[in-house]
């Protein structure tokens, strides 16, 4: 079979999560693991790697789509009914089954909280298999929030600790610090860190804009936080999913790595010794 070659999916729903993106679901099965992407293509247009944002564990599966381009621009005129190339998943995914047994320390920034959505969902739905889990999540305001409802109802939840940092105040950010001072703050999302005791025994997995894993790392590194217990994804640097056309590669010499075979998800000992990884 050729790897190349797409099957199609059908759309489910399209739902507006903020002015800039789009949850879809699709009628797809893949037993993918969380942290991993697919390639998608709309006829006619072109093909982008996108990850997939559900846990193998709900159905049916979603990708959650931010408007930057052509493919992504095509994808949000989609309808329900349409249908859309796909190929993978690809990719390594989080060690979900090794992480069992200890905390979860979730940092994720902006857009980067739609991979990390399928290892919470997945954490949530096998909630007795993991200690605490904390989710640190920072935005931008709340209009650019994803997933609203869901990340609301967890900060009533016991099952799940979110601390939540906004760079720009609004209404419901003012009312939220308000009535959770000590899990909401304005500034960035390495403000959390502040707020929160890191277990070293726990894991942490983390995924956002390129310029925040640097400062993250810090972060976790100040605080004597095991490396080899950090997991990054670097979603942003995804390309063909194969490997083939080497757009993926970071570092160089024996350090040389593919994202899309080897990755997407890195870890902290990785960060030390890739040249370029994390910036």
């Amino acid at each position: 079979m050729n790897e190349l070659l797409p099957r199609q999916a059908k759309v489910l729903k399209v739902e507006e999560q903020t002015p800039i993106e789009k949850l879809i679901q699709l009628d797809a099965s893949l037993n993918h693991q969380p942290g991993q992407f697919i390639e998608v293509s709309v006829a006619g247009v072109g093909e982008a790697p996108i990850s997939i944002c559900s846990s193998p564990t709900r159905k049916p599966m979603e990708i959650c789509v931010r408007k930057v381009g052509r493919v992504t621009s095509a994808l949000h005129r989609l309808s329900p009914g349409d249908k859309v190339g796909i190929r993978g998943p690809y990719g390594n995914g989080f060690p979900m089954e090794k992480m069992k047994g200890h905390d979860l320390i979730l940092v994720s920034g902006g857009l980067g909280m739609a991979p990390l959505r399928g290892v919470l969902q997945y954490a949530l739905d096998h909630r007795k298999d993991y200690k605490e889990i904390l989710l640190l999540y920072g935005i931008r305001d709340y209009s650019l929030m994803l997933f609203k409802d869901e990340i609301m109802k967890l900060m009533d939840s016991k099952d799940c600790r979110v601390y939540l940092s906004y760079e720009k105040e609004d209404e419901v950010c003012k009312n939220l610090r308000k009535k959770c001072p000590e899990r909401v703050c304005e500034g960035v999302v390495t403000k959390l860190f502040g707020m929160v005791d890191l277990n070293p025994d726990a894991y942490a997995v983390v995924c956002g804009p390129p310029v925040m894993y640097r400062f993250v790392f810090k972060e976790f590194m100040d605080r004597n936080f095991p490396p080899e217990r950090i997991y990054m994804t670097m979603e942003r640097r995804m390309k063909c999913g194969i490997g083939k056309c080497r757009h993926c590669v970071v570092g160089a010499g024996t350090s040389m790595r593919y994202v899309c075979k080897d990755g997407p998800v890195f870890t902290g000992v990785d960060a030390l010794q890739i040249k370029g990884l994390i910036g």
